[in-house]
Protein backbone atom coordinates (compact mmCIF):
# COMPACT_ATOMS: atom_id res chain seq x y z
CA UNK A 1 0.00 0.00 0.00
CA UNK A 2 0.91 3.60 -0.42
CA UNK A 3 2.17 5.32 2.39
CA UNK A 4 2.23 9.21 3.31
CA UNK A 5 5.53 10.94 4.32
CA UNK A 6 4.67 10.62 8.02
CA UNK A 7 4.65 7.04 7.68
CA UNK A 8 7.64 6.59 5.65
CA UNK A 9 9.52 8.97 8.06
CA UNK A 10 8.64 5.95 10.87
CA UNK A 11 8.65 2.93 8.89
CA UNK A 12 10.36 3.17 5.71
CA UNK A 13 13.94 1.47 5.21
CA UNK A 14 13.46 -1.43 7.79
CA UNK A 15 10.62 -4.29 7.71
CA UNK A 16 12.00 -7.15 10.51
CA UNK A 17 10.66 -10.42 9.86
CA UNK A 18 9.60 -12.86 12.47
CA UNK A 19 12.17 -12.50 15.31
CA UNK A 20 14.20 -10.15 13.80
CA UNK A 21 14.96 -6.84 16.43
CA UNK A 22 12.27 -4.00 15.62
CA UNK A 23 14.36 -1.00 15.88
CA UNK A 24 17.11 -0.91 12.80
CA UNK A 25 20.29 -3.15 14.18
CA UNK A 26 23.53 -1.44 13.23
CA UNK A 27 25.59 -3.96 11.68
CA UNK A 28 29.02 -2.96 12.73
CA UNK A 29 31.03 -5.01 10.77
CA UNK A 30 33.36 -4.50 8.05
CA UNK A 31 32.89 -7.62 6.31
CA UNK A 32 30.24 -10.52 5.87
CA UNK A 33 30.67 -14.03 5.28
CA UNK A 34 30.08 -16.81 2.22
CA UNK A 35 30.03 -20.68 1.95
CA UNK A 36 31.99 -20.68 -1.22
CA UNK A 37 34.52 -18.65 -3.40
CA UNK A 38 31.87 -18.54 -6.15
CA UNK A 39 29.56 -16.94 -4.24
CA UNK A 40 31.37 -13.83 -3.25
CA UNK A 41 33.41 -13.59 -6.97
CA UNK A 42 29.59 -13.35 -8.81
CA UNK A 43 29.71 -10.47 -5.78
CA UNK A 44 32.26 -8.95 -7.03
CA UNK A 45 31.06 -9.43 -11.20
CA UNK A 46 27.91 -7.85 -10.10
CA UNK A 47 25.76 -10.62 -11.18
CA UNK A 48 24.07 -11.14 -7.54
CA UNK A 49 23.46 -8.83 -4.98
CA UNK A 50 24.28 -8.72 -1.33
CA UNK A 51 26.76 -8.07 1.25
CA UNK A 52 30.78 -8.44 1.54
CA UNK A 53 32.37 -5.12 2.27
CA UNK A 54 31.00 -2.23 4.05
CA UNK A 55 32.52 -0.26 1.80
CA UNK A 56 30.33 -1.14 -0.93
CA UNK A 57 27.51 -1.69 1.06
CA UNK A 58 26.39 -2.46 5.03
CA UNK A 59 22.57 -3.58 6.11
CA UNK A 60 22.23 -0.55 8.51
CA UNK A 61 23.14 1.94 5.73
CA UNK A 62 20.84 0.47 3.17
CA UNK A 63 17.56 0.65 5.45
CA UNK A 64 18.62 4.20 5.90
CA UNK A 65 19.15 4.85 2.14
CA UNK A 66 15.91 3.18 1.44
CA UNK A 67 13.89 5.01 3.98
CA UNK A 68 15.47 8.81 2.07
CA UNK A 69 14.82 7.32 -1.42
CA UNK A 70 11.13 6.87 -0.48
CA UNK A 71 10.33 10.18 1.16
CA UNK A 72 12.27 11.48 -2.47
CA UNK A 73 10.39 9.51 -4.66
CA UNK A 74 13.73 7.97 -6.28
CA UNK A 75 14.61 4.92 -7.78
CA UNK A 76 17.94 4.49 -5.30
CA UNK A 77 19.94 6.14 -2.65
CA UNK A 78 23.65 5.96 -1.47
CA UNK A 79 24.30 7.05 1.58
CA UNK A 80 27.89 9.26 1.66
CA UNK A 81 30.21 10.35 4.60
CA UNK A 82 29.36 14.24 3.98
CA UNK A 83 26.76 16.47 2.35
CA UNK A 84 30.50 17.63 0.44
CA UNK A 85 30.87 13.71 -0.59
CA UNK A 86 27.10 13.43 -2.12
CA UNK A 87 27.35 16.77 -4.38
CA UNK A 88 31.14 15.71 -5.17
CA UNK A 89 29.92 12.22 -6.49
CA UNK A 90 26.67 13.55 -7.96
CA UNK A 91 28.62 15.55 -10.42
CA UNK A 92 31.72 13.11 -10.54
CA UNK A 93 29.40 9.97 -11.87
CA UNK A 94 29.06 12.21 -15.29
CA UNK A 95 31.60 14.71 -15.46
CA UNK A 96 35.27 14.01 -16.16
CA UNK A 97 38.33 15.93 -17.20
CA UNK A 98 37.32 18.36 -19.88
CA UNK A 99 33.53 18.72 -19.25
CA UNK A 100 32.00 21.61 -17.98
CA UNK A 101 28.51 22.02 -16.02
CA UNK A 102 26.73 24.96 -14.86
CA UNK A 103 25.85 25.42 -11.02
CA UNK A 104 23.82 29.05 -9.29
CA UNK A 105 26.12 31.04 -7.76
CA UNK A 106 24.46 31.25 -4.52
CA UNK A 107 24.92 27.78 -3.26
CA UNK A 108 26.88 27.09 0.00
CA UNK A 109 30.10 28.36 0.05
CA UNK A 110 32.00 24.86 0.95
CA UNK A 111 29.99 23.70 -2.49
CA UNK A 112 31.29 26.73 -4.59
CA UNK A 113 34.57 26.08 -3.78
CA UNK A 114 34.41 22.84 -4.21
CA UNK A 115 32.61 23.32 -8.27
CA UNK A 116 35.07 26.22 -8.43
CA UNK A 117 38.75 25.43 -7.08
CA UNK A 118 38.95 21.68 -6.55
CA UNK A 119 37.15 20.17 -9.44
CA UNK A 120 38.87 22.49 -11.13
CA UNK A 121 41.67 20.74 -10.68
CA UNK A 122 40.47 17.92 -11.46
CA UNK A 123 39.72 19.23 -15.58
CA UNK A 124 36.15 19.82 -14.46
CA UNK A 125 34.68 23.18 -15.31
CA UNK A 126 32.04 24.96 -13.89
CA UNK A 127 30.07 27.96 -14.71
CA UNK A 128 28.09 30.38 -11.89
CA UNK A 129 25.33 31.89 -13.32
CA UNK A 130 22.44 33.81 -11.36
CA UNK A 131 19.33 32.13 -11.09
CA UNK A 132 17.54 35.60 -11.58
CA UNK A 133 18.79 36.10 -15.30
CA UNK A 134 16.78 35.78 -18.02
CA UNK A 135 16.44 32.30 -19.96
CA UNK A 136 18.36 33.42 -22.97
CA UNK A 137 21.28 34.92 -20.51
CA UNK A 138 21.23 31.51 -19.16
CA UNK A 139 21.13 29.01 -21.69
CA UNK A 140 23.82 30.71 -23.58
CA UNK A 141 26.26 29.01 -20.87
CA UNK A 142 25.42 25.80 -22.28
CA UNK A 143 28.04 24.54 -24.16
CA UNK A 144 28.48 20.96 -26.36
CA UNK A 145 30.31 19.39 -23.16
CA UNK A 146 27.89 20.74 -20.03
CA UNK A 147 27.13 17.93 -18.62
CA UNK A 148 24.66 19.10 -15.64
CA UNK A 149 22.99 21.56 -14.01
CA UNK A 150 22.81 22.31 -10.22
CA UNK A 151 21.18 24.55 -7.54
CA UNK A 152 19.44 24.43 -4.14
CA UNK A 153 15.79 24.11 -3.37
CA UNK A 154 16.70 26.39 -0.94
CA UNK A 155 20.02 28.48 -0.72
CA UNK A 156 22.26 28.42 2.29
CA UNK A 157 22.67 30.74 4.05
CA UNK A 158 21.02 33.33 1.69
CA UNK A 159 17.17 31.52 1.69
CA UNK A 160 16.74 32.11 -2.14
CA UNK A 161 13.96 29.56 -3.35
CA UNK A 162 15.44 27.41 -6.66
CA UNK A 163 12.86 27.70 -9.57
CA UNK A 164 12.99 23.40 -10.04
CA UNK A 165 10.32 23.45 -12.78
CA UNK A 166 12.17 26.49 -15.13
CA UNK A 167 15.47 24.95 -14.83
CA UNK A 168 14.66 21.48 -15.60
CA UNK A 169 12.93 22.28 -18.86
CA UNK A 170 16.23 24.39 -19.39
CA UNK A 171 18.37 21.61 -18.69
CA UNK A 172 16.28 18.54 -20.54
CA UNK A 173 15.93 20.80 -23.44
CA UNK A 174 19.96 21.12 -23.41
CA UNK A 175 20.25 16.97 -22.96
CA UNK A 176 21.03 17.06 -19.12
CA UNK A 177 19.76 16.17 -16.09
CA UNK A 178 19.02 18.66 -12.90
CA UNK A 179 20.52 18.04 -9.70
CA UNK A 180 19.31 20.09 -6.49
CA UNK A 181 20.77 19.87 -3.50
CA UNK A 182 17.52 20.12 -1.09
CA UNK A 183 19.25 19.71 2.13
CA UNK A 184 16.99 22.86 3.67
CA UNK A 185 13.57 22.31 2.69
CA UNK A 186 13.76 18.68 3.18
CA UNK A 187 11.36 16.13 1.56
CA UNK A 188 8.57 17.14 4.07
CA UNK A 189 8.18 20.53 2.49
CA UNK A 190 9.52 19.81 -1.29
CA UNK A 191 10.17 16.74 -3.57
CA UNK A 192 12.36 17.90 -6.10
CA UNK A 193 11.64 15.15 -8.51
CA UNK A 194 8.05 16.07 -8.44
CA UNK A 195 9.23 19.01 -10.31
CA UNK A 196 11.40 17.56 -12.82
CA UNK A 197 14.69 17.16 -11.07
CA UNK A 198 16.56 14.14 -11.84
CA UNK A 199 18.87 13.55 -9.06
CA UNK A 200 18.82 14.93 -5.25
CA UNK A 201 21.19 15.57 -2.85
CA UNK A 202 21.51 16.11 0.91
CA UNK A 203 23.58 16.77 3.96
CA UNK A 204 22.11 14.56 6.15
CA UNK A 205 23.85 16.26 9.01
CA UNK A 206 21.19 18.97 8.86
CA UNK A 207 17.48 18.47 9.41
CA UNK A 208 17.02 14.85 8.48
CA UNK A 209 19.17 14.49 11.57
CA UNK A 210 18.54 17.51 13.79
CA UNK A 211 20.29 16.63 16.30
CA UNK A 212 24.13 17.15 15.22
CA UNK A 213 25.14 14.12 16.26
CA UNK A 214 26.34 13.04 12.61
CA UNK A 215 27.85 14.16 9.87
CA UNK A 216 26.15 12.58 6.46
CA UNK A 217 25.09 12.86 2.47
CA UNK A 218 22.75 10.84 0.49
CA UNK A 219 22.55 11.18 -3.50
CA UNK A 220 18.68 9.94 -4.89
CA UNK A 221 18.47 9.32 -8.34
CA UNK A 222 14.56 9.69 -10.19
CA UNK A 223 15.50 7.20 -12.57
CA UNK A 224 13.88 9.70 -15.23
CA UNK A 225 16.70 11.01 -17.21
CA UNK A 226 17.01 9.36 -20.36
CA UNK A 227 21.13 8.79 -20.61
CA UNK A 228 20.90 6.32 -23.50
CA UNK A 229 19.08 9.75 -25.47
CA UNK A 230 22.72 10.79 -25.03
CA UNK A 231 24.69 8.08 -24.94
CA UNK A 232 27.72 10.17 -27.05
CA UNK A 233 27.47 12.46 -23.70
CA UNK A 234 26.94 10.08 -21.28
CA UNK A 235 29.69 7.13 -22.32
CA UNK A 236 30.44 5.90 -19.22
CA UNK A 237 26.66 4.57 -18.29
CA UNK A 238 26.30 4.02 -22.29
CA UNK A 239 29.69 2.27 -22.97
CA UNK A 240 31.19 -0.53 -21.27
CA UNK A 241 32.78 -0.58 -18.08
CA UNK A 242 36.39 -2.15 -18.32
CA UNK A 243 36.77 -2.39 -14.47
CA UNK A 244 33.82 -4.91 -14.85
CA UNK A 245 34.53 -6.74 -17.82
CA UNK A 246 33.09 -5.03 -20.01
CA UNK A 247 29.58 -4.67 -18.30
CA UNK A 248 27.36 -1.26 -19.58
CA UNK A 249 25.22 -0.03 -16.41
CA UNK A 250 22.15 0.93 -18.18
CA UNK A 251 21.76 -2.11 -20.70
CA UNK A 252 22.44 -4.21 -17.26
CA UNK A 253 20.22 -1.84 -14.79
CA UNK A 254 18.14 0.29 -16.24
CA UNK A 255 17.22 2.97 -14.27
CA UNK A 256 19.44 1.98 -11.67
CA UNK A 257 22.31 2.78 -13.97
CA UNK A 258 22.98 5.91 -12.17
CA UNK A 259 22.72 4.92 -8.53
CA UNK A 260 24.82 1.32 -9.29
CA UNK A 261 27.28 3.12 -11.25
CA UNK A 262 28.23 5.47 -8.51
CA UNK A 263 28.62 2.46 -5.79
CA UNK A 264 30.97 0.21 -8.13
CA UNK A 265 33.04 3.02 -8.76
CA UNK A 266 33.16 6.33 -7.08
CA UNK A 267 32.62 4.67 -3.68
CA UNK A 268 34.69 1.55 -4.89
CA UNK A 269 37.61 3.91 -5.56
CA UNK A 270 37.29 6.97 -3.14
CA UNK A 271 35.56 5.16 -0.38
CA UNK A 272 33.36 7.92 0.96
CA UNK A 273 31.12 6.03 3.24
CA UNK A 274 29.26 7.10 6.35
CA UNK A 275 30.03 4.73 9.16
CA UNK A 276 26.62 2.19 10.23
CA UNK A 277 26.42 4.18 14.02
CA UNK A 278 26.20 7.29 11.97
CA UNK A 279 23.78 5.83 10.15
CA UNK A 280 21.49 4.28 12.75
CA UNK A 281 21.45 7.90 14.48
CA UNK A 282 20.48 9.57 11.32
CA UNK A 283 17.55 7.10 11.09
CA UNK A 284 16.84 8.06 14.65
CA UNK A 285 16.15 11.63 12.76
CA UNK A 286 14.43 10.79 10.43
CA UNK A 287 12.09 9.31 12.68
CA UNK A 288 10.75 12.68 13.90
CA UNK A 289 11.53 14.75 10.68
CA UNK A 290 8.03 14.89 10.06
CA UNK A 291 7.07 16.42 13.30
CA UNK A 292 9.50 18.88 13.50
CA UNK A 293 9.78 20.51 10.45
CA UNK A 294 6.38 22.24 10.41
CA UNK A 295 7.77 23.90 14.38
CA UNK A 296 11.11 25.20 12.85
CA UNK A 297 8.94 26.59 9.85
CA UNK A 298 6.16 27.74 12.85
CA UNK A 299 8.93 29.34 14.74
CA UNK A 300 10.52 30.90 12.23
CA UNK A 301 8.29 32.33 10.10
CA UNK A 302 7.25 34.29 13.33
CA UNK A 303 10.86 35.23 14.22
CA UNK A 304 11.07 36.73 10.73
CA UNK A 305 7.63 38.97 11.41
CA UNK A 306 9.49 39.86 14.06
CA UNK A 307 12.93 41.08 12.31
CA UNK A 308 10.66 42.71 9.37
CA UNK A 309 9.35 45.10 12.17
CA UNK A 310 12.72 45.86 14.48
CA UNK A 311 13.78 49.15 13.60
CA UNK A 312 17.45 48.04 14.69
CA UNK A 313 16.95 45.42 11.71
CA UNK A 314 18.11 46.86 8.03
CA UNK A 315 16.37 43.53 5.53
CA UNK A 316 14.92 40.01 6.22
CA UNK A 317 14.88 37.39 3.83
CA UNK A 318 12.94 34.77 4.58
CA UNK A 319 10.87 33.24 1.39
CA UNK A 320 7.30 32.79 3.79
CA UNK A 321 6.86 37.09 4.09
CA UNK A 322 4.54 38.56 1.82
CA UNK A 323 6.07 40.35 -0.20
CA UNK A 324 9.13 38.96 -0.72
CA UNK A 325 10.76 38.47 -3.54
CA UNK A 326 10.70 35.15 -3.54
CA UNK A 327 7.03 34.50 -1.88
CA UNK A 328 5.30 33.25 -4.78
CA UNK A 329 7.60 30.49 -6.06
CA UNK A 330 7.69 29.28 -2.19
CA UNK A 331 3.90 28.90 -2.77
CA UNK A 332 4.80 27.06 -5.34
CA UNK A 333 7.34 24.65 -4.65
CA UNK A 334 7.04 24.74 -0.59
CA UNK A 335 3.17 25.32 0.31
CA UNK A 336 3.38 24.08 3.66
CA UNK A 337 6.39 26.06 4.58
CA UNK A 338 10.13 26.29 3.77
CA UNK A 339 12.80 25.81 6.59
CA UNK A 340 13.97 27.71 10.01
CA UNK A 341 16.80 29.80 8.40
CA UNK A 342 16.35 33.21 7.90
CA UNK A 343 19.09 35.84 6.60
CA UNK A 344 18.73 39.16 7.54
CA UNK A 345 21.25 42.04 8.27
CA UNK A 346 21.25 44.95 11.06
CA UNK A 347 21.77 48.74 10.28
CA UNK A 348 25.51 50.00 11.72
CA UNK A 349 28.33 48.53 10.93
CA UNK A 350 30.17 44.78 10.91
CA UNK A 351 31.27 44.94 14.45
CA UNK A 352 28.37 46.11 15.63
CA UNK A 353 26.48 42.72 14.04
CA UNK A 354 29.32 40.82 15.66
CA UNK A 355 28.77 42.09 19.10
CA UNK A 356 25.10 41.64 18.76
CA UNK A 357 26.27 37.62 17.98
CA UNK A 358 28.35 37.60 20.79
CA UNK A 359 25.59 39.48 23.68
CA UNK A 360 23.21 35.74 22.88
CA UNK A 361 22.36 33.90 25.73
CA UNK A 362 21.37 30.24 24.57
CA UNK A 363 21.50 30.95 20.63
CA UNK A 364 24.76 30.04 20.06
CA UNK A 365 27.11 30.81 17.81
CA UNK A 366 27.90 27.65 15.50
CA UNK A 367 29.17 26.60 12.14
CA UNK A 368 26.60 23.81 12.15
CA UNK A 369 22.96 24.97 10.97
CA UNK A 370 19.05 23.04 10.65
CA UNK A 371 18.75 21.41 13.83
CA UNK A 372 17.02 21.30 17.40
CA UNK A 373 18.74 23.97 18.66
CA UNK A 374 18.60 27.78 17.52
CA UNK A 375 22.00 28.91 16.08
CA UNK A 376 24.10 32.14 14.26
CA UNK A 377 26.27 33.04 11.96
CA UNK A 378 28.14 35.61 9.91
CA UNK A 379 28.82 34.15 7.20
CA UNK A 380 31.35 36.57 5.51
CA UNK A 381 33.79 36.06 8.51
CA UNK A 382 32.91 32.13 9.12
CA UNK A 383 31.81 29.59 6.38
CA UNK A 384 32.03 32.22 3.49
CA UNK A 385 35.58 33.81 4.15
CA UNK A 386 37.20 32.00 1.78
CA UNK A 387 35.39 34.00 -0.92
CA UNK A 388 36.54 37.09 -2.48
CA UNK A 389 34.52 40.15 -1.64
CA UNK A 390 33.24 39.78 -5.53
CA UNK A 391 32.63 36.19 -4.74
CA UNK A 392 30.67 36.86 -1.97
CA UNK A 393 28.22 39.81 -3.30
CA UNK A 394 28.06 36.73 -6.54
CA UNK A 395 26.79 34.51 -3.79
CA UNK A 396 24.48 36.90 -2.65
CA UNK A 397 26.76 36.86 0.62
CA UNK A 398 26.46 40.55 2.08
CA UNK A 399 28.56 41.91 4.73
CA UNK A 400 26.21 42.18 6.71
CA UNK A 401 24.42 39.01 6.15
CA UNK A 402 23.30 37.13 9.50
CA UNK A 403 22.51 33.62 9.22
CA UNK A 404 19.96 32.66 11.94
CA UNK A 405 18.84 28.82 12.11
CA UNK A 406 15.36 28.96 14.09
CA UNK A 407 14.94 25.79 16.20
CA UNK A 408 12.24 24.08 18.04
CA UNK A 409 12.53 25.90 21.60
CA UNK A 410 9.63 28.36 22.63
CA UNK A 411 9.62 31.14 20.15
CA UNK A 412 9.20 33.45 22.70
CA UNK A 413 12.48 32.72 24.32
CA UNK A 414 13.83 32.71 21.06
CA UNK A 415 13.03 36.22 20.40
CA UNK A 416 13.38 37.45 23.99
CA UNK A 417 17.31 36.66 23.18
CA UNK A 418 17.37 38.21 20.23
CA UNK A 419 15.89 41.32 21.62
CA UNK A 420 17.93 41.37 24.38
CA UNK A 421 21.07 41.03 22.66
CA UNK A 422 20.06 43.92 20.13
CA UNK A 423 19.82 46.29 22.76
CA UNK A 424 23.00 46.08 23.81
CA UNK A 425 24.18 46.99 20.19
Amino acid sequence: MKKNLETLCVQAGWTPKKGEPRVLPIYQSTTFKYETSEQMARLFDLEDSGYFYTRLANPTNDAVAAKINALEGGVGCVLTSSGQAANFYAIFNICEAGDHFITANTIYGGTYNLFGVTLKKLGIECTFIDPDWDDERIEAEFRPNTKCFFGETISNPGGNVFDIERFAKMAHKHGVPLIVDNTFATPINCRPIEWGCDIVTHSTTKYMDGHATQVGGAVIDSGNFDWEAYGEKFAGLTTPDESYHGLTYTKTFGKQAYITKLVTQLMRDLGSIPAPQNCFLLNLGLETLHLRMPRHCENAQRVAEWLEKNEKVAWVNYCGLKGNKYYDLAQKYLPNGSCGVIAFGLKGSKEEAIRFMDNLDFIAIVTHVADARTCVLHPASHTHRQLSDEQLLEAGVRPDLIRLSVGIENCDDIIADLEQAMKKM
